[in-house]
This record gives structure tokens, sequence and C-alpha cells, in this order.
């Protein structure tokens, strides 16, 4: 079982450089925030942030609002700092237990991108996220490489701190409780899995 407090130690190590190790697929990118509902307008829950990946892509698409969130303290102040004079808005904490989040809640999109195999209970994650979604809204699990690729690349130094990521099916089974599944991508390029929550 992976334990949240090794999960914000080993991302507190990696902030300082995570920046310059990053490589982005642009076409990738933009496929997932199409499929996500990134559109002008929206309000974002960006989960599990990291040091705002995704951020210029928010200001880009001119989205209303954005709540950014991630455990790690170290990766949430660079986050901060790219968020500075934006419409985003970033904290550090826990996702599944943070009030601010609920506070800030109903959104349109929950994007959870590079980032869910570092969740130790995947259903309860998504019980938690579909929660904070208003009617309509769109919940986005995705990664921006192959399922083959991200689990051979989590089975290095970030083994401890991750799970497989599961098949795109399973996926698709612990959301269909609470959202209908419209989107499911496995492939050589991207993974995702989005729903749209029911009235």
């Amino acid at each position: 079982m992976i334990d949240k407090r090794d999960v914000q130690s080993f991302f507190d190590r990696l902030a300082p450089g995570w920046d310059a190790e990053l490589v982005r697929n642009e076409p990738v990118i933009a496929a997932i925030l199409d499929n996500a509902g990134v559109q002008p307008g929206v309000r974002v829950l960006d989960v599990a942030c990291g040091t705002g990946v995704l951020f210029r892509d928010y200001t880009a698409r001119q989205a209303g609002h954005v709540t950014a969130i991630d455990l790690s303290p170290e990766m949430a102040a660079r986050a901060a700092e790219k968020a500075a004079g934006t419409c985003i808005e970033v904290v550090c904490g826990d996702v599944e237990t943070d009030v601010q989040v609920q506070e800030s809640a109903p959104y349109d999109v929950v994007m959870v991108y590079n980032a869910f195999p570092h969740f130790p209970d995947p259903a309860g994650l998504i019980r938690r996220l579909s929660g904070l979604l208003r009617p309509g809204g769109r919940l986005s699990i995705a990664h921006g490489m192959s399922r083959a690729a991200l689990d051979a690349h989590h089975s290095g130094s970030a083994h401890a701190v991750s799970m497989r990521l599961l098949p795109e099916e399973e996926v698709r089974a612990l959301m269909a409780p609470y959202l209908d599944v419209d989107v499911v991508i496995s492939d050589d390029r991207m993974y995702q899995v989005c729903g749209v929550k029911r009235a």
C-alpha cells in the first residue's frame, strides 16, 4: 500500500529539477484537454498539479477559474509562482480530504493528469472527485504516454510511491456508478478515461 507521506517526500525531493526534466507532447496534451472539456469560462480542479504543468494551457484556453492542489509543499510552491497574476489558485493539501477544495466546488472539469497511479485508493478517489463535479461536469484521468510506457517509467525510483496504471476498462467501471463514460483511449501515444456526471 502506498503511504501518502512517502509520496509527499518523493515529490518534494524531485520538485527542484522537475521542470528541467519535463517533456511535453503538445498534440497529446491538446487532445486530453479537448476531451476533458477545458474551454473558456470553465471552473477546473487540477488534481496533483505538480509544478503547474498545465497552467499555461488553462490560461491559453481562458478557463474561468482553476483550483490546483498538490500534496507536496515543494511542488505547490513552484506552482504558486507560476500562478501569480492568473485565474489559478494553488492549494497545498490532500484532495481527498481538503476542505478548501470542497468549499470551491462544484467544478466543471476535474483533471487528474499524470498522477493517478500515486493514489492508493483509486475507487475512493473517483468517488470523491465525482462528488466535486456539477451535474454535466467532466472527470478526466489521463496520461501523456501509453500505459506500458508509464508502468515501465514507474518501475524505477517511483515504484514505492505508485501502483500500476489500471487498465482503461477498470477505470471505466470505477466511474460507472457516478458518470457516463464517453472517452476511453489507451494507445501508444496516450491514456485517457473521461466521464460526464449524471444530473
